[in-house]
Order: C-alpha cells, then sequence, then structure tokens
C-alpha cells in the first residue's frame, strides 16, 4: 500500500476524528482545546490522497510528572476500514520522531480503554488510576518517556 503522512490542519482532523471518536456527535466536539496553539501539530497519514488517518501532538505539561518538555498526544484515530494495518504504529512513530527533534521527555495521552494494549505494544506505560470522561468513556492517562 502507498501510505504517506504529512503535517495537516486541525480542520482537516475532523474527517476522522469525528466516525472515530465522536460517532453520533456533533462535528463541533471534534475540536480540541489547543488545536490551533503555535506549538500544537497535527499528522494526517494518507492512503493514495484519501486522509484515512490522524494524530495531534498539543505542547501540554501533565501536572503530575515533573518533566519540563512535554507533549500531549490527542485525537488519535484510524478509519475502520484501515484499522489493524499498522497504520497507527506508523503514524504514532512519525510523531515520536518530530518530537525527539524538538528535544521531547515525554509524550503522554488520555487512552481510551480499547486502546491500552495499543499503546503498551507501543512502548506506553499507564499512570495512575482508570478515570471516565463523560460521554466518552474509562480512560487511563499513558506516557513514553524520552528523558532516561
Amino acid at each position: 500500500m502507498n501510505y504517506t503522512i504529512k503535517f495537516i490542519s486541525a480542520k482537516e482532523t475532523h474527517a476522522v476524528r469525528h466516525p472515530i471518536l465522536r460517532l453520533g456527535k456533533p462535528i463541533e466536539t471534534c475540536v480540541f482545546n489547543g488545536d490551533d496553539l503555535e506549538n500544537t501539530f497535527h499528522l494526517g497519514i494518507f492512503l493514495d490522497r484519501k486522509l484515512v488517518g490522524v494524530s495531534s501532538f498539543l505542547k501540554n505539561n501533565h501536572p503530575n510528572l515533573p518533566q519540563e518538555n512535554q507533549y500531549q498526544l490527542r485525537g488519535m484515530a484510524i478509519l475502520k476500514d484501515h484499522q489493524k494495518k499498522g497504520l497507527g504504529k506508523l503514524i504514532l512513530n512519525y510523531g515520536e520522531h518530530v518530537l525527539k527533534k524538538k528535544n521531547t521527555q515525554i509524550i503522554w495521552c488520555n487512552a481510551r480503554e480499547i486502546a491500552v494494549n495499543f499503546y503498551k505494544n507501543n512502548g506506553y506505560n499507564t499512570i495512575g488510576k482508570p478515570f471516565n470522561i463523560n460521554n466518552i468513556g474509562l480512560h487511563y492517562i499513558m506516557l513514553k518517556d524520552f528523558s532516561k
């Protein structure tokens, strides 16, 4: 398959965020706090010219982590027809590569329960206790530490 990864706008992420992360909710729920900040970047993975997956990286320090240079992974999603093909790993690795160049120490995310094993398989660890996000479900804080 001919996949490419490119930087995209926040608005472009909505085409994948909506059906995967906010199905049945208004499109406005695909707009996340921090999407348009200067240090935020969004990646899209394309099959030919069709956007099939997205991820967003927001410069945001978690209050329970001491490291200075942290980024939060948000809104990672792959369209259903393209899941289980390694695309999540591709886009995540690409984002991690960009963040290593920025001397990022920690990448963290609020992972849905169904995504925990994906992140564990990609070197992330859970911290703290699970928590519920209203109308979305159970989540875990997960992180990958590049400072070690």
